[in-house]
């Protein structure tokens, strides 16, 4: 039995972060259907044409659901809506700020009718607060949670190249929704998971922030190195560069003593301890790489598999798509698109009594029918919604 079997889950979702918490309900085998306006559908489906066609945006978060088209704002289209949610184990929504509760949606307005339903509400700033009623965007969150700030060269901050703002909520409200579960599962109580964005990454930035604050120092912008760790990141060889890093003073005798082939480094006063390393660290990288620079990049990696120590490829999109792992563990499946088949991952969590559900992607409103048909409208009643364009 997959963990979620039986449960039903209503997304008024779009873009990335509610979308990606409930594709991965459906993952774990919750029937999650996403409502979506009538022949536009969620906006992210036009965020790009990458994959045979159709946005590849949307066919990452998507995988798995059913598509309802509705215009719930027409009466007829907002009873399936009020019909669905009672009969719904979690609701969750990322509409615009405050949209959710004009609707007659939010928690409050919906426990009385079913008192077990977890209601998640995703915002960009919460629900109080000056900057209650501002739009989020990743890139406007990663801007305001200082994450830019700390990515990119000393001469330019950077934006993280991924939607990571949208990513952390959407896991956050997974987190929460699955927790608001299981508590349900002992008290009969649903529950209002709020998760904002600004939270999200303002817990991810901890780190940056408690440094700041406690020590006067934002940490420095080092594109691929550690701010607080040497050796830690990209070095040069003699074809390119490997990624390699250091956690403690005993990975750094054995680097010094197995890979460098120099005993006297560990306790030379330029690097015997991690502040030394880290305020010399031109001269540590220096040192290094002379080394390295005499050997190719397998050779170094090599090197520093036989010493035990932790290294990497630098890997472009292209390399990850045929990456050795993900083949030799069999985590590529097959899933149709309305423009036809495509690859997908499996999900990070694996069972090992049960396979993640990878569904497939579905086009605006393919399931509307079907589920309309679930709820006992015939075809006479469903061919008036879509003539008055409530579906």
């Amino acid at each position: 039995m997959r963990p979620l079997e039986g449960m039903r889950v209503i997304a008024l979702e779009h873009a990335v972060a509610a979308p990606l918490c409930s594709r991965h309900l459906a993952d774990l085998g919750a029937d999650v259907i996403k409502i979506e306006r009538p022949g536009e559908g969620d906006f992210a489906r036009n965020y790009d044409n990458y994959v045979n066609g159709i946005c590849s945006h949307f066919v990452w978060l998507n995988r798995g659901k059913r598509s309802l088209t509705l215009d719930v704002k027409q009466p007829s289209a907002r009873r399936v809506l009020d019909q669905l949610v009672a009969g719904a184990d979690v609701l969750i929504q990322n509409l615009a700020p405050g949209a959710a509760a004009r609707l007659g949606l939010s928690h409050e307005a919906l426990k009385p009718a079913n008192p077990g339903l977890v209601v998640c509400d995703i915002s960009g700033y919460g629900e109080s607060g000056p900057m209650v009623q501002k739009k989020a965007y990743d890139l406007l969150i990663q801007a305001e949670s200082g994450l830019i700030s700390v990515t990119g060269s000393p001469d330019e901050p950077s934006r993280v190249g991924i939607s990571i703002a949208d990513i952390s909520t959407g896991m956050y409200a997974l987190t929460g929704i699955l927790s608001a579960l299981l508590r349900r599962g002992r008290t009969g109580e649903g529950a209002n998971v709020k998760i904002a964005m600004i939270d999200a990454l303002g817990e991810w930035m901890s780190y940056p922030m408690l440094r700041a604050a406690y020590a006067g120092t934002p940490p420095p912008r080092s594109p691929t190195s550690h701010p607080a760790i040497a050796p830690y990141g990209a070095h040069k060889t003699k074809d390119g560069q490997i990624i390699f890093g250091l956690q403690n003073e005993r990975e750094w005798a054995v680097f010094c003593t197995k890979a460098m082939g120099r005993a006297e480094l560990a306790t030379d006063p330029r690097f015997s301890t991690q502040g030394a390393r880290r305020e010399n660290r031109a001269a540590l990288t220096a040192v290094i790489e002379e080394l390295f620079m005499t050997m190719t990049s397998v050779e170094v990696a090599a090197l520093l598999d036989g010493a035990g120590i932790a290294n990497g490829r630098l890997n472009e999109s292209k390399d990850v798509w045929d990456h050795v792992q993900f083949a030799a563990r069999d985590k590529w499946r097959e899933i149709n698109t309305e423009a036809g088949p495509v690859r997908a991952l499996l999900p990070p969590f694996t069972f090992t009594d049960f396979e993640a559900v990878v569904g497939d992607v579905p086009s605006v409103g393919q399931h509307t029918d079907q589920i309309l048909g679930e709820l006992g409208y015939d075809a006479a009643a469903i061919a008036a919604m879509r003539a008055s364009q409530a579906v």
